[in-house]
């Protein structure tokens, strides 16, 4: 058994604000009891205004919020994982999630695969590759409290293949860091999530922005906790910010594999063939 704590935020536009919350969350978490703290997409800037969220990342001091984070973990000998925005060589963005030990090393790096570009019916209109570079490659970490961590963000929730790809890699845990619009997470949140759990026979944690941003979005929140039946074991609301916690029974995984063994009676599918 193991506890794991869920930051639900409302991130902003000011990154320094975003780290003390979620450095005070880490300071929290561990007196809770909690191994591992996870944080949402975005956790240290969450800023539509591209222009400003450039300068804001050009801005000193901003890539040196992430030692401050690092530095925290090791002072509170705590997991953490979370979302940032980080600016790549030729001038594009990376949607990335990291995970710190204990130590204060970076223990996993995973930038988000799928680009999320919609124009909803609510009137909301997104092009996320045209400031983003999609990642190449899945990451899977060594083994934290809660066992091997299979790192996703966000829309990545609507690709089975790639759960399927991080079920059939030993994940235990796969962390969905998200910030989902009010429209599709009331529609869709809690049905993704507990499906990639089933999926991949594995708890998934997807901690979620929530309420009105500085910049002007509202996300659906709803940080959950799911366990390898589907079970919600944490479900923290849309409206508020704050701290949840979720005991982890790794005895689950392997009762859920061996009565629902979809990972080990996987077959390659066949090509279509139109008839």
């Amino acid at each position: 058994m193991s506890t794991i704590a869920v930051l639900q935020m409302t991130s902003g536009v000011d990154p320094a604000g975003n780290v003390d919350t979620l450095i005070a969350g880490m300071a929290q978490a561990r007196e809770g009891g909690a191994d591992m703290l996870f944080a949402p997409e975005m956790a240290l800037l969450l800023d539509r205004d591209r222009k400003r969220a450039g300068e804001t990342m050009a801005a000193d001091g901003y890539s040196a919020l992430v030692d401050r984070l690092r530095n925290a973990a090791r002072e509170h000998s705590i997991w953490a994982t979370f979302g940032l925005p980080v600016r790549l060589e030729g001038g594009m963005l990376a949607n990335r999630s990291l995970l710190i030990a204990p130590t204060g090393e970076i223990a996993g790096r995973y930038d988000k695969l799928h680009m999320f570009d919609v124009d909803l019916d609510s009137g909301e209109s997104w092009r996320e590759s045209n400031a983003y570079q999609p990642g190449e490659a899945l990451s899977v970490t060594g083994e934290t409290p809660a066992g091997r961590l299979g790192l996703t963000i966000c829309y990545d929730i609507r690709f089975p293949a790639l759960f399927d790809a991080l079920g059939r890699a030993g994940c235990d845990m796969i962390a969905i860091p998200a910030a989902f619009t009010v429209p599709t997470g009331s529609a869709h949140w809690h049905t993704l999530v507990r499906a990639r759990a089933i999926e991949a026979s594995a708890f998934v944690v997807a901690a979620a922005q929530v309420g009105e941003h500085a910049d002007g979005r509202r996300t659906y929140g709803h940080s959950l906790v799911v366990d390898p039946w589907g079970e919600v074991l944490l479900d923290m609301g849309g409206e508020e910010a704050g701290l949840g916690f979720a005991e982890i029974d790794q005895g689950r995984i392997a009762k859920a594999r061996a009565q629902v063994p979809s990972l080990a009676n996987r077959r390659a599918i066949p090509e279509y063939r139109a008839s």
